[in-house]
């Protein structure tokens, strides 16, 4: 048993220096000058594949960080080697994943771009798909505001987070909830993944949610994970709950919409987003759900428009 807790304990140390190492931007550097302007690009090796990544326009600033970037993701490498060297004397054998995770992972992989556009369209950011793409893939992006491109990084790492394979293997859960809310929040709130203390209001409605309670919340998630729905049911009902709950102070539809699609994924069950054509049809009808007008047409609309099954 105290192995078991000790490996758990490595892998999450693991998850979480793998994830500060995908935050940075670092490599081998690379100035390149266009008429007057001067760019910082990096050079470096993911997964045995050598990348190129546009970075920024040139300043002692940011250069400065690139190389202290680089010094850290050593030292997060050296770290993570050796947890994994910890993890092999402790006999550790990686879980296999169902053939139909891994197919469902890799779906989800190729719609990266898309589903995090639909997700930014959702809440507002006014991003082209082409920027969203840019951004996602280290780019130069014009006319975006530093706001909204740190929701679209923030959208991705959360992304990577829950189709990580260890992560896939985690049950969808209380503790997962926050943890996406913390990575999809990360810079804008220092209260990130934690339950919120303070009223909310929400826009286009006087309704107002209550404040939640942990051991409340904690206790329904459970109820509808052990319900006898079908998967994709369940994964309605955890998405309607989490967006009415406003469990935390900001980010709560992007946390619920990545919170249920790691349910999915984790049962090789599909995807569901809200296509961009008609966020604001599913906007008017989440507000009359708020309001306890309507329980079953949202339901339908999400299952019947917004859900790709394998």
């Amino acid at each position: 048993m105290e192995d078991k807790i000790e490996i758990i304990n490595l892998l999450q140390n693991k998850q979480m220096l793998e994830r500060e190492l995908n935050s940075l931007e670092y490599g081998s550097i690379e100035i390149r000058q266009n008429d007057s302007n001067k760019y910082i690009y990096v050079h470096l090796r993911e997964d045995g594949i050598h990348l190129t990544k546009y970075i920024g326009e040139y300043s002692e600033e940011l250069y400065n960080l690139i190389l202290n970037n680089s010094i850290k993701a050593k030292q997060l490498k050296k770290q993570i080697r050796e947890i994994s060297k910890q993890l092999k004397n402790l006999n550790y054998i990686e879980e296999k994943l169902d053939s139909k995770v891994e197919l469902n992972i890799d779906f989800a992989k190729r719609h990266l771009v898309e589903t995090i556009y639909k997700q930014a369209v959702l809440e507002g950011v006014t991003t082209t798909y082409a920027d969203t793409e840019n951004i996602i893939e280290g780019g130069k992006v014009n006319n975006t505001t530093s706001e909204d491109i740190l929701k679209i990084l923030n959208l991705k790492h959360a992304w990577e987070f829950i189709i990580n394979k260890n992560v896939i293997l985690e049950q969808t859960n209380f503790n997962l909830l926050c943890e996406i809310n913390k990575i999809v929040e990360e810079g804008f709130y220092y209260t990130a993944g934690k339950i919120r203390n303070v009223p909310v209001s929400i826009g286009g409605t006087k309704w107002k949610p209550s404040l939640p309670i942990e051991s409340v919340i904690k206790e329904e998630l459970e109820e509808i994970l052990n319900s006898q729905l079908k998967d994709i049911d369940k994964a309605i009902e955890l998405l309607l709950y989490t967006m009415k709950k406003q469990i935390f102070i900001d980010g709560n539809k992007r946390t619920s919409v990545i919170f249920i699609n790691h349910y999915l994924i984790s049962r090789g069950k599909g995807l569901v987003s809200i296509p961009t054509q008609l966020t604001e049809e599913f906007k008017e009808l989440l507000i009359a759900y708020y309001e306890d007008k309507d329980e079953l047409e949202i339901r339908k609309f999400i299952k019947d428009k917004c859900y790709t099954e394998l």
